[in-house]
């Protein structure tokens, strides 16, 4: 080629190659429709040359790289509705603005949605975020739910692995007045059936935490009279990220974590490793698990997402049923006579969600859920008013014989649980006005395998059958709920529908194989709210009809087959309430609540097995004051530094048997109880802390928490009984503290902990004898994240 000619060649391709050369990228931001920031919003980039998927980051923002010609975004977030943008060649900037695409109180992204949009939540929501958990180094999951306020967690072993929550003055035995769910999705092994928590992950698992306590409960079932906890697993990071945490601590406390994953195109990943044990609150006693989760995240296009989580908990406990008698908490708060009890349990759980957008403002969610949980507690009888109390065991003379030839009680259990679920959520215009609407279709089966073996020795893991029991449940559900309003106000009225079949058979040979009975549980379940935001304040008001099922072993007679007259409980529940942010860095909240039940089922006995029974309590009433709020002076002042405190409070006049009852003790069961106040349910909860953060990375953290004195019978007696089950539970304020020291240079973060820095030395349970809070932990790890 001459000379003369390659200049003016290689001038024209550069000037047909420029555009790609020296375009700039795109610069983008999504925000809400009130101008806040929306996280993790999927970024979908049609183009002549192909698509791309980004996600945008904390702050709403997005980068795409340069591209020639014209081409098009779609963006996507569960919370608001799908918006398409038309992108111009030589744009070097686009800004999209999201409507919220429903009221509803999605319990999987209603975090954002709070944050983004207040006011179209009626009722009221507590929010613990990451800094709660990892920040302050929330050692359980009962740790973290105290700083929200109307939630009392009670302990039990020390490691949080069976946690004991109630919501407004209900009794937390088991958590069995209080929905749980993970990721949306339910967390009980028999919610319908058997809603007890002999399982619960690991604090460690999760990302954050959601509590509803309002009217938005209708559109979650089954149990709607306290609350809704939902867990947040974290979603897959939009780099790929490494994260190791390792702590060590007294009580033979240690712990380890790793975690992985990232996103690469439209597919993201994170795997949670974890592996823990401790000597737990007690002497003789010690647990050890294991905990693994995964989450894969596919978005297939614009308009098609799925979302996989698969789970395995793994836990062998040496820990006991049994509490001290009087005497024995006197002479050793710690001491642990069953040292040969055993606890092990696996948990498998798998789900998938499809996400389906099926236009601007429609969108349709389906999830399949499953999961088996298997459990074996191998433990010797007692309910503290002798050493050991099992009249079947003629070898068991006394406490003499403990550990030589009493017998123990093997309660093994197997539960599989299955459900899907469909979630339509769309918008229809009425002029000025919106009404954004949710309904849904649930369908969800379980099964119940429980088998009790007597043993021999206290060894033993085998032995008679005394108990071989099939339980199975399956249930319909159905809601709809409608937000009528604007951004401003609105109005959101809505109704559950829940059919349930109860299905019990006796296969125990010596007490007629074949024993079987049936029925079934209709129930309406209606609810309404109110919200009205001005600049800075959502007020809400609410009123909705709570429900819970009885248990099938309890409507259903072993021996006959024959239906129990228990009914469900049923509630009204109301509230009126505020939260506010008085100027950025000060943030107050305040809610007036009443529950009216018209039956609360109460325990005969809360020791489990053969012959446990619930019974109907008859009316009762809790109403109180919750009030919590938090100052930052970073925000407030404008501080480098910044100086924070924090409180959650509860206030419970009111929780007693309003109808006519009879104590359920024995041998008092013509004394009546009416005006009594309820076991369990303190006056006053207090949780509150002060922080100081520095810039050089050092936090420092101090809380207090405070739990009033309450009853342990309906009897409100307060003088403590010898077998320790009865008997005041005094007034207590434990202390903890945290320091964090990040490490910038090697991407870590140092940390110490103490819980209970005073070595308090106090009562949390009498219920099967008495068990003792723990003692003072100290801890100190490192955490790494790249």
């Amino acid at each position: 080629m001459k000379r003369s000619l390659v200049l003016p060649l290689l001038a024209a391709s550069l000037v047909a190659i420029a555009p790609t050369l020296f375009a700039a990228p795109v610069a983008g931001s999504v925000l809400s429709s009130s101008g806040r920031p929306v996280a993790g919003a999927s970024i979908f980039v049609r183009a002549a040359s192909g698509e791309t998927f980004i996600e945008t980051d904390p702050k709403g923002t997005f980068s795409i790289p340069s591209t020639n010609g014209d081409y098009t975004i779609d963006v996507v977030h569960e919370a608001y509705i799908s918006t398409s943008v038309e992108v111009s060649e030589g744009e070097t900037s686009v800004r999209v603005v999201l409507e919220p695409n429903t009221y509803s109180e999605n319990l999987t992204v209603i975090g954002s949605r709070i944050a983004a949009e207040p006011a179209i939540i009626p009722g009221s929501v507590d929010i613990l975020d990451r800094t709660d958990l990892k920040g302050e180094r929330a050692f359980t999951t009962g740790e973290a739910l105290r700083k929200v306020a109307g939630i009392q967690v009670r302990d039990e072993e020390g490691l949080g692995l069976r946690p004991n929550i109630g919501i407004r003055g209900l009794n937390p035995t088991r958590s069995s007045k209080v929905l749980l769910l993970e990721d949306g999705i339910p967390l009980g092994f028999a919610p319908y059936g058997d809603n007890a928590a002999y399982y619960h992950p690991p604090i460690e698992r999760f990302e954050s935490i959601e509590v509803v306590k309002g009217s938005g409960q209708v559109a979650y079932g089954p149990s709607t009279v306290g609350g809704v906890i939902n867990y947040l697993t974290p979603a897959p990071p939009t780099t790929p990220t490494l994260g190791v945490t390792v702590a060590t601590g007294n009580r033979g406390y240690s712990s380890a974590s790793f975690s992985a994953g990232g996103t690469w195109g439209p597919v993201g990943i994170l795997v949670d490793v974890m592996r823990k044990e401790s000597e737990g609150a007690r002497e003789n006693t010690h647990s050890l698990l294991n905990d693994f989760n995964a989450k894969l995240m596919w978005h297939l296009s614009p308009k098609h997402h799925l979302t996989f989580r698969g789970s395995h908990y793994a836990e062998d406990s040496m820990v006991t049923y049994s509490g001290l008698r009087q005497a024995e908490f006197e002479a050793n708060p710690r001491q642990n006579l069953f040292r040969n009890d055993n606890f092990e349990g696996n948990r498998t759980g798998l789900s998938i969600a499809h996400g389906w957008t099926l236009g601007r403002d429609t969108t349709l969610t389906t999830t399949f859920y499953g999961s088996r949980f298997a459990r074996d507690w191998w433990r010797q009888s007692s309910n503290s008013n002798q050493r050991p109390n099992d009249s079947a065991d003629p070898n068991c003379g006394g406490i003499a014989n403990l550990y030589t030839t009493c017998g123990n009680e093997g309660r093994l259990r197997d539960y599989e649980t299955w459900g899907i679920e469909s979630r339509l959520r769309f918008v229809t215009n009425l002029g000025s006005l919106k009404a954004e609407t949710e309904t849904g279709i649930r369908t969800h089966s379980e099964q119940q395998q429980r088998v009790q073996l007597n043993g021999d020795t206290p060894l033993a893991r085998t032995g008679r059958m005394v108990e071989d029991n099939s339980r199975e449940n399956e249930a319909l559900a159905m809601f709809v709920q409608t937000r009528f309003g604007n951004e401003r106000w609105g109005v959101t009225p809505g109704v559950r529908f829940e059919q349930i079949d109860f299905r019990r058979t006796n296969k125990l040979a010596q007490s007629g194989a074949g024993v079987s009975g049936r029925t079934e549980l209709t129930q309406l379940i209606p609810g309404i709210g109110f919200s009205w935001t001005t600049q800075s304040t959502t007020y809400f008001a609410g009123v909705h009809r709570g429900f819970a099922p009885p248990r099938t072993e309890d409507i259903i007679n072993n021996s006959t087959g024959g239906v129990v007259d228990l009914d469900p409980e049923m509630s009204w529940n109301s509230e009126l309430g505020f939260r506010t942010i008085v100027r950025p860095g000060l943030a107050l909240a305040g809610t007036l609540f009443r529950m009216d039940y018209d039956n609360q089922i109460v325990p005969t006995s809360v020791a489990g097995g053969v012959g446990a029974t619930l019974t109907n309590g008859g009316r009762t009433l809790h109403q109180g004051i919750e009030a919590s709020g938090r100052v930052d002076t970073a925000a407030l002042l404008g501080t480098p530094q910044n100086f924070y405190t924090k409180f959650a409070y509860t206030w419970l006049p009111d929780a007693s048997y309003t109808g006519q009852r009879m104590s359920a003790i024995s041998g008092h069961s013509n004394v009546s109880v009416s005006g009594n106040r309820l076991p369990y349910a303190p006056e006053h909860l207090f949780t509150g802390g002060v922080g100081y953060m520095m810039q050089r990375g050092v936090e420092l953290y101090v809380e207090a928490v405070h739990l009033g004195s309450q009853f342990a019978d309906d009897l409100n007696t307060i003088a403590p009984t010898a077998d320790g089950q009865r008997g005041r539970i005094d007034s207590h304020t434990i202390f903890n503290a945290t320091v964090n020291i990040d490490i910038p240079v090697l991407s870590s973060t140092f940390f110490v902990t103490v819980k209970n820095a005073l070595d308090e030395t106090y009562i949390v349970d009498r219920s099967r004898g008495i068990l003792p809070g723990s003692p003072r932990l100290i801890q100190a790890g490192i955490s790494f994240r790249r």
